[in-house]
């Protein structure tokens, strides 16, 4: 066996095991966790509902993740998404896709999304958000390198596999600080290959986040927020990530993030115009599984129409 081959072997061999793989009785279950983002302050739709239209204009946001670089076949994630407010203000509505691809699964979700504000104050209101859709799932068992390819556990892809899917969220913001409650995926939702002979399994965990971030004036040319996101997907460890960014002149952004026990990473985003918006990360792998990639790199574009005024009063970026 050539040492791409194995190389190749102990990755999707190793997220089996970051997948959950149990073998009991002859069955096989996989457990599904959701995509991770870096910048996760800029693509805040992909998790809480109730984000749509809360900029106030027509804002489209692509992104995609490269997760362990220099390793074939990798984790890839993309996602779209395109969100807007309602004449009568307190309303908005959105799409958001998500494809996520990890070893031998593949995921996409695809969602619409609905939310409802209300003004509790002069300049802070909280917001309800849905979100409700399809997920569609692809399993390529003929990946794996199984020496006994005969049994009839790996006999049967799971092609297409569509459930519903529901969410809910919950925002309280203003132009200076956020609080965010959300769980995008609410069905803990079981596939099956639909072989009488075997039942390979895939079961989606239940996601819950807790995101939050404030906008500091250091200067009349400097601001600066820190921001936190705490993930807890049921049977996992709590996943808590700080972000501190700052925002030079309304045009450069720079910041480092920290995922416990996880990941180092910097970010940078560039206003290119009042409706152009590039981003950039890169993470730094410090887990047992560093040595065999060269960290993870993340990119966006967000694009927005109508704006309102020429420039935010106060420059937020999430």
């Amino acid at each position: 066996m050539t040492q791409k081959r194995r190389h190749k072997n102990y990755f999707y061999f190793s997220l089996v095991f970051f997948m959950g793989l149990m073998f009991n009785h002859g069955d096989v279950a996989f457990a599904q966790q959701d995509p991770h983002f870096t910048q996760y302050m800029y693509n805040t739709m992909s998790i809480n509902p109730a984000y749509a239209g809360s900029r106030d204009v027509l804002s489209a946001t692509v992104l995609h993740r490269s997760q362990w670089l220099g390793f074939d076949d990798g984790p890839q994630t993309q996602t779209l998404t395109v969100h807007s407010p309602l004449k009568r203000e307190n309303m908005g509505l959105g799409l958001s896709v998500v494809h996520d691809k990890i070893g031998i699964a593949s995921d996409t979700y695809i969602n619409g999304v609905y939310s409802y504000s209300i003004d509790i104050s002069r300049f802070s209101k909280i917001t309800f958000g849905l979100n409700a859709g399809v997920n569609m799932l692809n399993v390529d068992f003929n990946k794996l390198n199984i020496e006994d390819n005969t049994d009839p556990i790996f006999q049967n892809n799971i092609d297409n596999k569509l459930s519903p899917q529901f969410g809910l969220g919950i925002l309280l913001n203003n132009d200076k600080y956020y609080v965010g409650i959300s769980s995008p995926a609410l069905l803990a939702t079981d596939h099956f290959d639909g072989s009488s002979d075997s039942k390979a399994e895939i079961r989606d965990r239940v996601h819950y986040y807790l995101t939050s971030g404030v906008v500091l004036d250091l200067s009349n040319t400097v601001r600066f927020k820190p921001s936190i996101l705490i993930r807890h997907v049921s049977g996992s460890p709590l996943m808590a990530e700080l972000s501190t960014n700052f925002l030079f002149n309304n045009k450069f952004t720079v910041g480092a993030a920290y995922r416990y026990d996880s990941a180092f990473s910097g970010l940078f985003a560039f206003q290119a115009s009042d409706s152009i918006l590039l981003g950039l990360s890169y993470d730094s792998d410090i887990t047992e599984f560093s040595a065999h990639n060269n960290g993870s790199l993340e990119v966006f574009l967000r694009f927005e129409l109508f704006k309102r005024y020429k420039k935010m009063y106060t420059p937020r970026f999430f």
